[in-house]
This record gives structure tokens, sequence and C-alpha cells, in this order.
């Protein structure tokens, strides 16, 4: 029987910054505090970790940090997926000696791949670590969608474990679940969108919003997989203007500002993005001052 790599909401974890570099101590800090408060797995280096930005080095001591201190409680998920096939598995299979538990590869951008490119591309990252491989399918960053032709060759490869279904269409995922559901797991890669895609079988949510809210975001899961519904709605119905508000501006600004306001860590960001404009943060100080209030 094949084996979920986790099910429930994994934090994509920002890097914290101090002064242009990575603040290490701080990265701990926040994997510490996502272990202690529900998270169910972290995702380091991905969008929300400004992985762009990151040298290859910065990235392999990221996921070294954030092994460490998890120590095994939870999986800990690299994002090593770029446009360059060779750079990617190589970076692949130094993170999962450093620790990393799975690997989660972007659809490689700008090259424009063809299909069979596509599926060499991701064989060729699976094959490098011999670890758990999850596709991250986000068509507003990379001008391509992940086609049908390569999820039915990766599905029959069994390289594959997972999606990160961030299309934003439920019929799209609902599609994949459909044709390929018992090949791999589809976790949405949009917080608003947890709900509608845990209803139509989705394993979980790789989430933004829970490097502020991870007890929330795991309750949110386990409240659907127990079967408490009604429960489920009423809590995604309470997170959902915070969901909203930290995509006002391009991901991981906002989020970034929210954990400077509620003092996590700075809320420094490297170029070529910039700091949360003032109207950004004046709309999630009010979306998160419901939330905490209720959780005093």
């Amino acid at each position: 029987m094949r084996k979920e790599l986790f099910r429930g909401a994994a934090t994509a974890l920002v890097t914290p910054f101090s002064d242009g570099g990575v603040d290490y101590r701080a990265l701990k800090r926040l994997a510490g505090y996502q272990v202690s408060h529900g998270a169910d797995a972290l995702v380091v280096c991905g969008t929300t970790g400004e992985s762009p930005t990151l040298s290859a080095l910065e990235k392999l001591r990221c996921v070294s940090a954030v092994c460490e201190e998890v120590g095994g409680r939870i999986p800990v998920i690299a994002g090593t997926g770029t446009n360059d096939t060779g750079f990617s598995a190589r970076l692949s299979r130094l993170a999962c000696r450093e620790g990393a538990d799975a690997v989660l590869a972007v659809v490689p951008y700008y090259n424009r791949p063809t299909a069979d490119g596509m599926t060499g591309h991701f064989l060729k990252i699976a094959e490098s670590c011999g670890r758990p491989l999850i596709l991250y399918n986000v068509p507003s960053r990379t001008g391509s969608d992940i086609p049908d032709a390569v999820l039915e060759s990766l599905c029959k490869t069994g390289a594959v474990c997972g999606i990160k279904e961030a299309s934003g269409s439920v019929s799209r995922a609902a599609r994949i679940i459909g044709r390929y559901g018992k090949y791999i797991d589809l976790y949405s890669g949009n917080d608003d969108l947890t709900l509608p895609l845990l209803s139509i079988g989705a394993k979980g949510v790789i989430s933004v919003a829970s490097n502020i809210l991870p007890l929330e975001l795991h309750e949110l899961c386990r409240l659907w997989f127990e079967g408490r519904h009604g429960e489920c709605e009423r809590l995604y119905y309470e997170l959902l203007p915070l969901m909203t508000a930290l995509f006002a501006e391009s991901n991981p600004i906002p989020v970034k500002a929210a954990m400077a306001h509620l003092g996590f860590c700075s809320g420094e960001v490297r170029l070529p993005l910039t700091a949360a404009k003032p109207e950004t943060v004046a709309e999630l100080v009010t979306s998160l001052k419901p939330l905490l209030d209720s959780s005093d």
C-alpha cells in the first residue's frame, strides 16, 4: 500500500534575513515553533522561503538547520526545483544528504519544455536523491501547467508521491485526483482553497498562513478528516480574511510583514521583492486581530 508522506498542513517556511544574510538562528526558532504548535510537515526554501534569491549554499544550510531542529519529529521537504535539470538534481541529492525527507520541484520556468522534457526533468530529480518527490504546479509563476501526459508518465514510474496544486482551479485539482489519486497525493497550494480541495479528496495543504497559525491550519485539516465538517467550515471562514490578506502583494511580502508585526522574525525580504506597503500591513493587522483575540 502506498504510504503518505504527510496528511494535514505543511508550513511553507519563510527564510528570515538579517542585514541581507540568512538568520539561521531565527530559522531554527521558527522550525521549533512549528513543530511544537502542530505543523504536520515543513517545506524549506520554497516560494515562501524566497528560493530564487538564495544561493545553493544558503539553501543547503537552511535545510540542515531545519532538519537539525526538527530531529525527525515531522517530515522536512526541501524546495530544490529550478529550470536547470542538472543543478536541481545535484541540489536534491545534497539536500537529502543534509536530512531532507523529500523534495519539492517546481515546473521548469522560462525554458518552456515539451512534455517529454518536463517528464525527463522530474525523473532526473527523483533518481538523483532516491527520496519522495512532490511536484509543484504553479502556472501563474512558471508560465506553464503540468500536462496530463506528464502526470501519466510519472505516475507509471512511481517516481512521484504527490503534487502541490497551485493553479487556483478546483476543477483542475478534481481531475488530477480523479485520474491519478491512487498514485499520488494532492495538496492544496492555495490557502484559500484548502477546504474546497479537502472536500474533493486532497490530503492537506502546503500553507503560507501556517507560518503564523500552524495549530489552526493543522486543526482545519484534522477536523475535515475526522468528519467534523461543520466545525471545519466555521474555522475556514474565520481564517479566510487572513488567507486573503496574505496575498495582497507577492508572497512572501505580506507573511513576512505579519511575522515581523507579531515578533517572530524580521520582515526583511531580498530584492527584487520590497517591504510591504502600509495598506497591506493595515489589512494584515485587521485580519489578525479577531484570530489572536480568540486564542487568548
